[in-house]
């Protein structure tokens, strides 16, 4: 594995962005295993580890979110089944590439609330977090061009209305 052709497809942006949509996901997947907090951590590490490792062979990018779900799973499991002191090998790992049902679901689901939660917000932040969503690739400039505001604070306004967009996906999900 070159390491230079799977982290040059993810940039420090995308990156952040994967981070702050599905950490909290894979955490509350590896914990529901009943893992000590350090192994849920590597649990979770051990699930962007393998997303490094294989960005490139993603047949789905739209499937990411399952993807990272079903693939955290597998790190916990395997890391449940070593704490009760179960012989573990590779072939007891189901293959991550396929589609899980259930993350799926909490996928879909989760979408729906996100958009709904999406309409609560005012603008610029309404439509800043859209172009984002429907055109990942758009860069500062373009944004900034459409919506009517200074290149330099797109990064800014979209950290706090990524920050009030989560504030209100939790208090939905209380």
């Amino acid at each position: 594995m070159s390491t230079d052709n799977s982290i040059a497809i993810i940039d420090q942006a995308a990156w952040e962005d994967l981070v702050a949509r599905f950490d909290g996901r894979m955490w509350a997947v590896a914990r529901a295993f009943g893992l000590s907090a350090a192994d849920a951590a590597d649990a979770v590490q051990g699930a962007w580890l393998r997303l490094v490792e294989n960005a490139g062979a993603i047949r789905d990018p739209e499937r990411i979110g399952a993807w990272l779900v079903t693939t955290t799973r597998h790190e916990a499991a395997r890391l449940s089944r070593r704490a009760r002191g179960e012989v573990v090998s590779d072939l007891d790992v189901p293959d991550t590439a396929l589609p899980d049902p259930t993350a799926a679901v909490v996928d879909a689901e989760f979408g729906r609330q996100v958009w709904r939660r999406l309409d609560l917000l005012g603008e610029p932040c309404r439509s800043l977090i859209r172009l984002y969503v429907l055109h990942p690739e758009a860069r500062y400039a373009q944004i900034a061009v459409r919506l009517n505001l200074p290149v330099g604070s797109i990064g800014p306004t979209r950290a706090r209305c990524m920050a009030r967009l989560r504030a209100l996906v939790e208090e939905e999900t209380r």
